[in-house]
């Protein structure tokens, strides 16, 4: 009784609100940290070394496929976990410690400016391992969240990326440039293996292992949530993911990535080769914005979707990229002035950072926690499916279009995915999920 007494009084996510802020806005802090890398900083110092558009759009959509193949790792996690360590913790260890190994070995590409192949084969397992443990990171979150504290929650969680992804894109960029490759890639991953140790020592609901050798048990409410085989996740996620709000969310979020994904490849080839920037110029622009958007958004951003709501919110920030598109390429007369990239890179990021917010908390809301991490992954895939699909496209539109079109472009993939969003009602989508919780309850009832 002593012990079981002791474990019930030692920190967990499910009973305490200020673990859960910090350990789920550290875990996606470790997302952004390779992000800052891989995904901003070596596009920048391809830029400055003169690799075209189409090649760093290349790279940066084989970097992004892994982001789409989070698909698959969700069912695995809802079918398969070890209960007595959490339903998703064992696997945002797993992820974690992936992360780890495979920046180490970013590191050891010989001449990677020669060698792109490998640049990208590498960029590739970093971000499987990114994407890994994100899927198990969303799991978690959906699972011991409450609804009440998403919105706030995810404004913490993509602020904290996003800092993660300032710092880690203004060190390793800083780095490449007077200690070279392998030495970013040992600081960065020094920096994730210091949040390993928040999932590591914190268990998911009381009473459960904080290692697999330690003592403890699975908690009635993982054993309840499990799905029992992959017909049941079938079924359960076919049921969930054919509703409106669902079917409107993923395409909505094809768009939403292609433009996220356009304007990543968009940034640097723009400020460096057509403004004569650095990559350090373009890699300190960039993570102070990132910097300054990230505070805002952890301040602000899910109080404003509680306010506001989910897709009046969305429509805001997307009227107003829009607006930003048409004024960059109309004013191409003024792009050499003093501070316009400046403000391009800082407008653009504020909006991008609000508008993920707003995103994340929509999908999360969408979802039926029974099969919450295939149903938030799904979503996720999918977004990154297009964030790919918007990297590649930059090549095509330089080829195809003057300066002033390539920006043209990113507002017509702005206006599509505004036009989907009108679709999601979220609180609709609550009351058929919670339709769906009752059905199921009086089938598997006895």
């Amino acid at each position: 009784m002593a012990f079981f007494a002791l474990h019930m009084h030692q920190p967990s996510l499910s009973r305490s609100a200020p673990w859960r802020y910090v350990t789920f806005a550290a875990l996606y802090a470790a997302q952004g940290i390779p992000e800052g890398l891989t995904f901003f900083g070596i596009p920048a110092w391809l830029a400055l070394n003169e690799v075209e558009a189409g090649p760093i759009g290349a790279y940066l959509a084989v970097i992004t496929l892994p982001w789409s193949f989070k698909l698959l790792a969700g069912p695995l996690m809802d079918r398969w976990t070890f209960l007595p360590m959490g339903r998703r913790r064992p696997w945002v260890l797993f992820g974690q410690l992936g992360l780890i190994l495979s920046l180490l070995l970013l590191g050891v590409v010989p001449a990677p400016l020669e060698h792109l192949t490998w640049l990208s084969a590498a960029g590739f397992l970093v971000s499987f391992f990114g994407a890994f443990q994100d899927v198990a990171t969303d799991g978690m979150a959906v699972d011991v969240i409450p609804v009440s504290e998403q919105a706030r929650a995810n404004g913490l969680m993509w602020g904290a990326k996003t800092l993660g992804t300032a710092a880690s894109l203004s060190l390793s960029t800083w780095l490449i440039n007077h200690h070279g490759l392998d030495a970013a890639v040992i600081a960065l991953a020094s920096g994730v293996t210091l949040i390993m140790m928040l999932p590591l020592f914190l268990r998911e609901r009381p009473g459960e292992r904080r290692l697999p050798w330690m003592r403890g048990t699975a908690s009635p409410e993982a054993l309840a949530m499990q799905v029992g085989s992959w017909r049941d996740i079938g079924i359960t996620l076919r049921k969930a993911f054919t509703l409106r709000g669902s079917l409107a969310m993923a395409v909505g979020g094809f768009g939403l990535g292609m433009l996220m994904g356009y304007m990543d490849a968009l940034l640097p080839v723009f400020t460096i080769q057509r403004l004569d920037w650095s990559n350090e110029a373009y890699a300190n622009t960039l993570a102070t914005a990132h910097t300054v958007s990230a505070l805002a958004a952890m301040a602000v951003g899910g109080w404003l979707v509680d306010r506001l709501g989910h897709v009046r919110l969305m429509n805001v920030y997307l009227g107003l990229l829009l607006l930003l598109s048409l004024g960059v390429a109309l004013s191409h007369a003024q792009w050499m002035s003093k501070g316009f990239g400046t403000a391009l890179i800082g407008v653009s990021q504020v909006l991008i950072v609000f508008l993920m917010v707003a995103y994340l908390a929509t999908s999360m809301a969408l979802c039926w926690r029974r099969v919450a991490a295939t149903q938030f992954t799904l979503f996720m895939a999918i977004g990154n499916m297009g964030r790919g699909a918007g990297a590649a496209l930059i090549g095509p539109a330089r080829n195809g279009t003057e300066w002033p079109g390539t920006f043209l472009v990113f507002g017509g993939l702005v206006l599509l995915s505004a036009v989907v969003v009108q679709g999601i009602n979220v609180r609709r989508q609550q009351r058929a999920l919670d339709l769906l919780e009752r059905e199921h309850l009086v089938r598997e009832t006895p």
